[in-house]
């Protein structure tokens, strides 16, 4: 009877392997930092490229010649915080206490969210309660960008420091627009949280990687060749490769290095403007490798949570950045 291999990386070693509820990310712990500042940043995923730098790893085979790095384009416009959420540890772990809105709403908030009403409004002055933690609710500002939609991204992340630097933190910056230079520098190891491309209804040999059987083999020749060793539990067990929804999972990839953060738009736009996306109009992020999700998709991200002692702490010259057309491919 044919045997087939082992499933591809990424399909059984993530339980439950099911759709993402939605397509913004959920991040479950925050890695701890002792910058006071947010733990994390969002942007809309534009496309990718490729850039020329000079290599300086000093264990390289290449260094001081030039190699060619694919980047992830993500484009980050600020973020405003909505609320500050003062947490208390307890034996089940944190609890919230009390939450803070900021008196003064944009008016796109209202598409997303029932905002609280006046008389139940608090103050960050007026504070009389014992906390442990201070996180902050933020939202991002879609209608800066040109991609045609009005509704914000709303989600929640940690702060850097002590319980005094975060709440003085949120308290300064209640009102302000928050940018990504605020937050993360060049060179520094992100977290990328996204939810990846839905391939619809695919079958066993697309979904797990499984090898074909033999051309005259009875019935069919995509399906696997074994439905299990053994029958006592009466049915064909989950573990068996079958049809099925593939795509649309959360997934996080660690240690991804920030190249660039750049104002300058004109440097990274191709000749006829990005696919299927639109002209930037703000900060962007050159992130090296690839990053989960589809165009205009929204992106997490964290600090690195798993330290990468090989990575360089200095990001190598950048001598050309790939802006050749991509109409017509």
């Amino acid at each position: 009877m044919p045997t087939t291999r082992q499933p591809r990386s990424g399909s059984l070693q993530f339980w439950p392997r099911k759709r993402a509820r939605r397509a913004t990310a959920r991040i479950r712990t925050f890695p701890k930092h002792t910058k006071p500042t947010l733990g994390g940043y969002a942007g809309y995923k534009v496309g990718m490229t490729h850039i020329i730098v000079v290599e300086n790893r000093k264990n390289s085979p290449n260094k001081g010649n030039e190699v060619m790095v694919p980047v992830t384009i993500i484009e980050c416009p600020s973020l405003k915080i909505l609320s500050a959420r003062f947490y208390k540890k307890t034996v089940y772990g944190l609890k919230l206490i009390t939450e803070i809105f900021k008196e003064r709403q944009d008016k796109e908030l209202s598409r997303r969210l029932c905002l609280p009403k006046k008389k139940e409004k608090k103050s960050l002055d007026k504070l009389d309660i014992s906390y442990d933690e201070v996180r902050a609710l933020v939202y991002t500002q879609p209608k800066t960008t040109s991609l045609g939609k009005k509704k914000p991204e709303i989600f929640e992340v940690n702060i850097g420091g002590s319980k005094e630097e975060q709440y003085n933190y949120v308290k300064e910056n209640f009102d302000k627009e928050i940018n990504i230079r605020d937050v993360f520098n060049e060179a520094d190891m992100v977290d990328v949280h996204a939810v990846t491309k839905g391939k619809g209804y695919q079958g066993p040999v697309r979904r797990f990687g499984i090898s074909l059987r033999q051309a005259k083999s009875e019935k069919a020749i995509r399906n696997p060749g074994s439905l299990g060793p053994w029958c006592g539990q009466g049915h064909v067990m989950w573990r068996v490769a079958h049809a099925g929804k593939m795509g649309y999972h959360q997934r996080t990839h660690y240690n991804k290095q920030i190249y660039k953060i750049s104002d300058q738009i004109e440097e990274i736009t191709p000749a006829g403007g990005f696919l299927n996306y639109g002209n930037l109009k703000n900060t962007y992020v050159l992130i090296r490798g690839s990053v989960p999700g589809h165009r205009k998709r929204l992106v997490l991200m964290t600090f690195a949570g798993r330290s990468n002692k090989k990575a360089p702490t200095k990001i190598p010259a950048i001598e050309y950045i790939g802006i050749k057309s991509k109409q017509g491919r």
